[in-house]
């Protein structure tokens, strides 16, 4: 048994973020050599409560943006309470804090939004007026895109309290990420998936970062947990969320794909209302199981460009007010 803990893991207290972070907490034990039955020994979860979490009645944009889920925990990442963070890298911001980095991506779940409904299979199917619910600005945007009649519903909080909320006739259906659904064991409740070439999903979503201080950042255990394909399809995504300024006030979705003949990128950015949608596509070659730091660096210049192109289209429209 180890007298000190080699790896802090700071989590957020969520069932969610318990559960990816196990996920990971498991994988690092491993790397380290030792055994599962002394993780919270070897690698312990260290439970931060977030600004984030602690406001559920509020939009994010209202209370200071999608940080407010990661700031408390960088800031013990920091001060070396913690050694390293799990996100869910959508709610991971362009830029960190100086000091910090996000040093390794494992392999994505699947990236798609899931439509949940106790009535009705697609947005389509919603009766006129239908509500729907969802906290993104994004996901309202795409669903004000197809459907301008829908009236949607600002729910928040964790999977848990947003299925009860559509449990409880609160609203006629709402939209989750797939990849939190599948990792609670709840994939089953899907209706139906969007496509994420129709309506892209946030950057990044379904995959999860590892976030450490720079100095840990070539660690072997930090190594272990990355998956180069996903890290470089979030790299193209991230580098759009960038060059948009993606944040809570802007309606933002970008889908990288690998396939054999290298990595394509959908980008697209929407008015909050939906009334206009700004999209652009690319692609870039990649050799044969080339993904080498310049790959990553070729790829988020590609998502950067995209990005550039859709904000230049969609100006300041694309932002919402404060009012």
């Amino acid at each position: 048994m180890h007298k000190q803990p080699l790896v802090k893991i700071g989590t957020r207290a969520s069932k969610l973020a318990l559960t990816q972070s196990r996920m990971m907490q498991a994988r690092i034990v491993v790397a380290l050599g030792g055994d599962l039955s002394d993780a919270d020994a070897i690698a312990p979860l260290v439970e931060i409560i977030t600004t984030g979490d602690r406001i559920q009645d509020r939009r994010l944009l209202e209370i200071g943006g999608k940080a407010l889920f990661t700031k408390e925990i960088e800031e013990a990442l920091l001060d070396g309470r913690i050694d390293c963070a799990v996100h869910s890298l959508k709610d991971v911001p362009a830029l960190l804090p100086p000091g910090l980095v996000i040093a390794a991506i494992p392999e994505r779940e699947d990236p798609r939004d899931a439509f949940l409904s106790l009535g009705y299979d697609r947005i389509e199917d919603l009766p006129q007026g239908a509500r729907l619910g969802t906290a993104s600005l994004r996901r309202q945007a795409q669903a004000l895109f197809l459907r301008p009649d829908l009236d949607i519903v600002m729910t928040r909080g964790n999977v848990d309290t947003r299925i009860a909320k559509l449990e409880r006739g609160e609203a006629d259906a709402i939209l989750l990420a797939l990849s939190g659904l599948n990792r609670l064991g709840l994939g089953h409740l899907a209706r139906s998936l969007l496509d994420p070439i129709a309506a892209p999903p946030a950057p990044g979503q379904g995959a999860l970062a590892i976030e450490t201080r720079i100095e840990d950042v070539g660690a072997a255990w930090v190594a272990a947990l990355n998956h180069a394909p996903t890290a470089l399809q979030v790299a193209a995504e991230r580098g759009a969320l960038e060059a948009l300024e993606g944040s809570c006030r802007t309606a933002v979705g970008a889908h990288a794909q690998i396939t054999d003949h290298g990595l394509s990128l959908t980008v697209e950015a929407l008015t909050p209302d939906g009334g206009l949608r700004f999209r652009q596509f690319g692609s870039m070659p990649i050799g044969a199981g080339n993904l080498s730091a310049e790959t990553h660096v070729r790829a988020r210049a590609l998502g950067q460009a995209l990005g550039l192109a859709v904000k230049a289209e969609g100006g300041d429209a694309l932002l919402l007010s404060d009012h």
